[in-house]
């Protein structure tokens, strides 16, 4: 029990780590090198897990909560039909869902990590 709540710090990081693989990988199959710009969106995280830092932590949870929570906003306008949404763009919502609560639950535990516990 002591080795998982060890390495439970990690786990938001690692699962940007792998969002960010994930979008590389399918832009780079798209449109080839112009996808590398992507990976410098990883560099935060894995300073985090070489060097963490709370106040990079504290931010970083702070962005992605704000990101978050447009895309919430989105499912709703979605929902009270206030905006026309194409058919692709509603399938993109619907799919895209998990990935808007994943990404909301790993930031709040971001934020829980950098005023809870020290690195």
């Amino acid at each position: 029990m002591q080795s998982i709540n060890k390495f439970t710090k990690f786990v938001p990081y690692l699962y940007f780590i792998a969002i960010i693989i994930y979008w590389f990988t399918t832009i780079n199959k798209l449109e080839g090198i112009s996808a590398y710009p992507i990976l410098l969106f990883g560099i935060p995280f894995v300073w985090q897990l070489i060097k963490p830092s709370r106040q990079l932590n504290f931010s970083l949870g702070i962005v992605f909560v704000c990101l978050s929570s447009y895309l919430f906003f989105a499912y709703v306008f979605n929902l009270l039909h206030i905006l026309n949404w194409t058919e692709t763009i509603e399938k993109l919502l619907f799919l895209g869902g998990i990935l808007v609560i994943g990404n909301f639950v790993m930031s709040l535990w971001m934020i829980r990590n950098s005023m809870n516990k020290v690195f």
